[in-house]
């Protein structure tokens, strides 16, 4: 039994909150044999921050806005409370695509076409230019928000729903191909999860709903690709200042090419969720990775 009192910051108020309440009790379920004291804390409480007294870690399981953008990270910074995964700068350029995206673009890591959208926005344009595109919430998770358009009637429709969820929103060149994921735990890769869901895309049903999104690991990826996606897939991680663990999103197209679509600072932990899946291949057991994590995080913060 280790000696510890760890939080587990879970729920709060975005549309993610369904998802981190699971992520947060898988969490708990993973340290409540291994930790002398474990205990959840929602910050949609009005007192919650008083909670966090006393605690000697808290393990941020808030997934979307004010968990994964920086805020909560520069909070416990303030209080000086260690906590998991990246810091204030990594947490907020994960969160924010355009951004994340505009760095890769400029220090020549593959990333899909892209184009910020706002009210002068020429939908013909976009369309003429990229073709068909994924529209989506700039600061969001989930796939939430986010539509496959084809014409400039779709980009509009697409467009109205995704300022639903948020201020700023993008149109990025939908590529064909398979979609891959590539969970991140301390300075490796860990095994490549291939995604083949019959929905038009890997959006929030596949996710969790439909019960049909089929994940191959191992993949059709040869040796060699392999080196090559886990190696792009560190390199725009650690680029955008990410730390601990994380994932990587990315497609490859027809001509063998991989793109990376977004990196995640607070992936999923529920049963259904990606990097358990991919610990699961590398023999890691939930405990052995929420501990793994908890313990490089702790090293970072004391480095």
């Amino acid at each position: 039994m280790i000696d510890m009192n760890i939080a587990v910051l879970m729920g709060g108020s975005s549309a993610e909150r369904e998802i981190s309440l699971k992520s947060g009790v898988a969490i708990i379920e993973a340290l409540i044999d291994r930790v002398s004291n474990v205990f959840s804390v929602d910050p949609i409480k009005p007192d919650w921050i008083s909670e966090l007294s006393h605690v000697d870690f808290v393990f941020i399981a808030l997934h979307g806005s004010f968990g994964e953008d920086g805020r909560v990270q520069g909070l416990l910074e303030l209080k000086n409370i260690p906590y998991s995964g990246t810091g204030v700068l990594g947490s907020a350029l994960g969160m924010d695509k355009l951004r994340a995206k505009q760095l890769w673009k400029g220090i020549g890591i593959s990333t899909p076409a892209f184009y910020q959208i706002d009210k002068t926005t020429d939908f013909k344009r976009i369309i003429d230019t990229l073709g068909p595109v994924f529209v989506k919430p700039i600061s969001e998770g989930s796939s939430l928000g986010m539509s496959v358009a084809k014409t400039e009637d779709d980009l509009s429709i697409a467009t109205t729903k995704a300022f639903e969820l948020g201020s700023g929103v993008i149109a990025e060149q939908l590529i064909e191909g398979s979609e891959y994921t590539v969970s991140i735990l301390g300075q490796e890769a860990l095994p490549v999860i291939q995604i083949e869901t019959k929905n038009s895309f890997y959006d929030y049903d596949a996710k969790y709903i439909s019960g049909k999104t089929i994940y191959h690991c191992p993949t059709d990826l040869s040796n060699r690709d392999l080196d090559t996606i886990k190696a792009l897939s560190i390199r725009a991680f650690k680029s955008i200042g990410c730390e601990v663990w994380g994932r990587v999103d990315l497609m490859r197209d027809y001509d063998g090419d991989f793109f990376v679509l977004e990196v995640n600072t607070v992936p999923g932990m529920t049963a259904n969720s990606l990097v358990p899946k991919s610990a699961s291949a590398a023999n890691m057991s939930m405990q052995d990775l929420v501990l793994r994590i908890i313990n490089l995080s702790l090293a970072g913060s004391e480095s």
